[in-house]
Parts: structure tokens; C-alpha cells; sequence
């Protein structure tokens, strides 16, 4: 992403008169988005509505269970609602492993898989509402699934299990992107340098604006994600323990540069401030909030392993600071081969920001020009494959990735390969918990309510730099976002939780 945003700091003069609509209209685009899909207005869903016997009134129950959810502001945005279809979601690798509808075995499980995500998420959101019993909806969503066993169905259900992206044309459009994307084209380029020069720059010889403070994970004792079972659509079968053990083998150790409070990684937690309630930090409790998904890569979908750190803010570097604002953090994302040994790391921010990548001797990259999921391909200008670190990441066994993260900006500095018991007497341990929690956390005056907004956004970590970067077509750049909503390019399209990214730029040096 882009140096600092670009390193554009300039403060913005008063609006004329004569252009007050045309900023309220862009208000109202970053600060709201666009309305959300509305599943029942498209077949077969419309028609099951005006039935009068088990399968209309299932169609227009899910219906009014869906107005109330809205209604209380708690739908979960992980997951994208399939039109005509209410009672599945889809996400971009339910998407990218759609069968085809006619006659192929792998369609049930497929379809399995996005009744899975749409059971995941109106959990939570019937508990969040109290909309309805879980049960009755759930009868209905074997009343609507027979129903909707027919070819017809089967081929709308195909065409409409799709993700839309979090790059917005109108905001394109509005903004001029063909034209506004050559400075932030040159933004980025200057980004790289800088990244590459601080990558390059010896250890000893990084600035330290506090100490260093390490952290070393703890061995997982609650629950941690599960994988979906789906080996009919080539996803490994890997039981709990397999899982957890790896999980436990491949969490990084930290190395922090500790100046303020800001830079003590902890646990999202819902508090009071100011009458009303936010998603802040809880240092008192370092946390990696742990999420599986898969990378299809050369015919095989491979496992991935994905870390989230969070603290509290990132201060002020300046009264004029874009980049300033409650939250930050780091992701950092282990694809591993089939022997459960790393392939591929990459990082982000949880605003998508700063999209790094480190490879081992077993990949090699792709040549120019890559081919993005939706079949276009990566321009001359776009923020393409970035791996700031000379040489290669290979982690052997009984070693583990340190990660060094810059004071307030949290910036990577420096991966590096220790060995796995090497945190050394006075680390910190950081507990390793399942990811889905943040959707579903306490208030503080009772009831649970997710850390993210319907539009995947945490509310309250809006960032300055919004209204400079809204031409980039990324809404409300900089704010703090949930999985499957990381827009990780300005200029370009690519998103963090592409299964087909990696392929995108990495080849297998050996069979897969």
C-alpha cells in the first residue's frame, strides 16, 4: 500500500458553497455504502413467497426474521447473502469452488458448504436480535433446501453464489480513477523503497523508540477454529488435533518495540466511554485470534493459517497524521503444503494496509503479466507481488518466525527463522484464540453484540485519510475491517481472502 499514504499530509480548506452537494453525496457513499442484497426479490425466493403452504410460509418467516435483524443493525458481514436463496451465504472460496449445476455429484456438498456459512452467521445474529428460535429457522432451511432441489434451481443458485468485491465503481467512477491512480501509483513505488530500505537496514541498526518486548505463544486451550469438511470439493479432511497442533507450530513469536501503551497487543473487548459503548483493547490479555482458510494453488487447496494482533491505537505521529486513529494491528497469514511445512507468508494490517510477502525456496514467482480471480489482469501501474525481504523464508522443524513490529505504526521491520523455543526467560505469552469470537463479544450493560458492523467496518476506527483516498474505490479506507472484507490494493483489485491469490504469483518449484 501506499508510503504513508503517500506521504499527502495536507490539510484540506473549507468547501465553497457551490460544492457542498457534491461532499454530501461523497459522504454519504464512504460513511454508508451502498445498500445491502436483498435475497428475496430474486427466483426462486420470490416465488416461494406468494405459496400459501410449508415452503411459502418458511419464505416469508426467514423474511421477517431477516427485517428484524436488520432492524436491531446486527447482521454479520463475514459472508455475502446469495439472491434468491436467503437461507445460504457465500464467501470468495465457496465461490471460487462452485461445481457445475448439472448433473455433478459435488453439488450437494458444495451447497452444504453455504447452508454452513449461513447457519454460522444467523447464530449469532438471532442471538444478537432475538429474532427467532434457532430451530425454527432451521426446519425452514430444509423446507426451502427441498424446495430448491430442482435443475432450474440448481443453475440460479450457480450463477448467483458469487462475492461482490469491496472496491466501490461509483466511487471510481466519481473520484476519476483512471486518472487519480498515477499519483497513488507513484505513492506506492515510493512506499516499496522505503519498505525495502528498512527490510535492508541491520537489525542492530533499526530505530528503537522504547524497548523491545518479546512474546512467545501459549500452548491453545480453548477452542480454535474448525475446518470444513468438504473432501468431495478437494479440501483436505484434518481432524481437531492435527489442527490444533498446527496452529500451535506455526504461531510467530513478537518482537515489539514498546514506547507506549499503544504497542501492548490485547484482546478486543466491548467497553463504556462517553455514555456509549466501543471495541477497545484489553492489554491485560495478549491474544492471536486464530482463522483458517484455504489457497488453491496448482490444483490443490492448500491450508492457511491466519493470525490476528490488535492494539489499542495508532498515535499521532503529527497534528496532521491521516494514519492516526483507535485500533491497529497485524495479521500474518502461514499457507502450508500438504506436510503441513510453510510455503508462503504474507501480512496485513486489519485495514487491509501494507500487504507484504515472504516466500520459501519451495515457490518461485510468476512472471508478469497475473491473472487476478475475475479474469483480468494485473495493469502496469497496479500494486502487484511486493516481498521487501531479500532471500528466502524457509522454517524447519523445532524453528518458528519471529516477527520485529515497529513502535506505534506497527509496521513489520524484519521476519526472521529462531528456534522454536528461542523467546527466551522473559517473554510474554499471548494466548491463541478462535477468531469467530470477535463476532459475538459481551456488552458492557449485557447482551453480546459483534466487534463489526453490518458493512464489516469497526465502528469508531475511521481513519482521516478516507476522504483523500476515496478515489482508490476503497470505502472509508484505513478502517478496521473483518475477514473478507480486506481490499488490500489502491490501485488495482486484490483481496486478502482470494484463494486464488497466491496463485496468482507463486508457482510451485516441486510437485504440489
Amino acid at each position: 500500500m501506499v508510503s504513508e499514504r503517500a506521504g499527502q499530509r495536507r490539510a484540506s480548506g473549507r468547501a465553497a458553497p457551490a460544492r457542498r452537494p457534491l461532499l454530501l453525496a461523497l459522504a454519504a457513499l464512504l460513511l454508508t455504502g451502498c445498500a445491502g442484497l436483498d435475497p428475496y426479490r430474486a427466483a426462486p425466493a420470490a416465488q416461494h413467497l406468494q405459496r400459501t403452504d410449508d415452503v411459502g410460509r418458511c419464505a416469508r418467516l426467514l423474511q421477517e426474521v431477516d427485517r428484524r435483524i436488520d432492524a436491531a443493525g446486527v447482521r454479520d458481514g463475514q459472508s455475502a447473502p446469495v439472491a434468491g436463496f436467503p437461507y445460504l451465504r457465500a464467501d470468495r472460496l465457496t465461490a471460487a469452488l462452485a461445481p457445475p449445476p448439472a448433473h455433478d455429484p459435488r453439488f450437494a456438498a458444495w451447497t452444504g458448504l453455504l447452508a454452513q456459512l449461513d447457519q454460522q452467521a444467523r447464530r449469532l445474529e438471532l442471538t444478537h436480535a432475538d429474532a427467532a428460535p434457532a430451530a425454527v429457522v432451521e426446519t425452514c432451511r430444509t423446507v426451502l433446501a427441498l424446495a430448491d432441489e430442482t435443475p432450474a434451481a440448481r443453475t440460479l443458485l450457480h450463477a448467483a453464489a458469487v462475492v461482490p468485491d469491496d472496491y466501490s465503481p461509483a466511487l471510481r467512477g466519481l473520484g476519476l480513477y483512471a486518472l487519480a491512480r498515477l499519483p497513488f501509483a507513484a505513492g506506492v513505488r515510493q512506499w516499496q523503497r522505503a519498505t525495502e530500505a528498512a527490510f535492508a537496514t541491520p537489525e542492530s541498526d533499526l530505530p528503537l523508540q522504547g524497548e523491545l518486548r518479546r512474546y512467545a505463544p501459549a500452548a491453545p486451550a480453548g477452542p480454535l477454529p474448525r475446518l470444513p469438511q468438504a473432501p468431495q470439493l478437494g479440501l483436505p479432511a484434518l481432524d481437531d488435533a492435527r489442527l490444533r497442533t498446527l496452529i500451535a507450530q506455526h504461531a510467530p513469536l513478537l518482537q515489539i518495540d514498546r514506547a507506549t501503551d499503544a504497542d501492548d497487543p490485547g484482546a478486543l473487548r466491548w467497553v463504556e466511554a462517553d455514555g456509549r459503548p466501543r471495541v477497545a483493547t484489553d492489554p491485560s490479555q495478549p491474544v492471536a485470534y486464530v482463522r483458517t482458510s484455504y489457497a488453491l494453488l496448482q490444483g490443490r487447496a492448500h491450508l492457511q493459517l491466519v493470525y490476528g494482533f490488535w492494539f489499542a491505537r495508532r498515535p499521532a505521529a503529527g497534528p496532521l497524521d491521516l494514519l492516526a486513529g483507535a485500533l491497529d494491528g497485524l495479521m500474518w497469514r502461514v499457507t502450508l503444503a500438504a506436510d503441513g511445512t510453510p510455503l508462503v507468508f504474507d501480512s496485513i494490517h486489519p485495514c487491509g494496509c501494507y500487504h507484504l510477502f515472504f516466500a520459501s525456496s519451495r515457490v518461485e514467482p510468476r512472471p508478469p503479466p497475473r491473472r487476478r480471480a475475475d479474469g483480468g489482469e494485473e495493469g502496469a501501474l497496479d500494486e502487484t507481488l511486493f516481498m521487501p525481504q531479500a532471500g528466502r523464508l524457509d522454517v524447519a522443524a523445532g524453528e518458528r518466525v519471529l516477527l520485529r513490529l515497529a513502535a506505534g505504526t506497527h509496521y513489520l521491520q524484519r521476519v526472521s527463522v529462531v528456534a522454536a523455543d528461542g523467546a527466551g526467560p522473559a517473554a510474554l505469552a499471548y494466548a491463541l484464540r478462535d477468531d469467530d469470537e470477535l463476532r459475538s463479544l459481551p456488552l458492557p450493560a449485557g447482551g453480546r453484540r459483534s466487534a463489526f458492523g453490518p458493512d464489516g467496518l469497526i465502528a469508531g476506527t475511521e481513519r482521516a485519510e478516507r476522504w483523500l483516498f476515496w478515489p482508490m474505490g476503497i470505502r472509508s479506507a484505513g478502517q478496521m475491517r473483518q475477514w473478507g472484507r480486506h481490499a488490500t490494493a489502491f490501485v488495482g483489485r486484490r483481496h486478502f481472502d482470494d484463494p486464488r491469490l497466491l496463485e496468482r504469483y507463486f508457482a510451485l518449484t516441486g510437485p504440489p
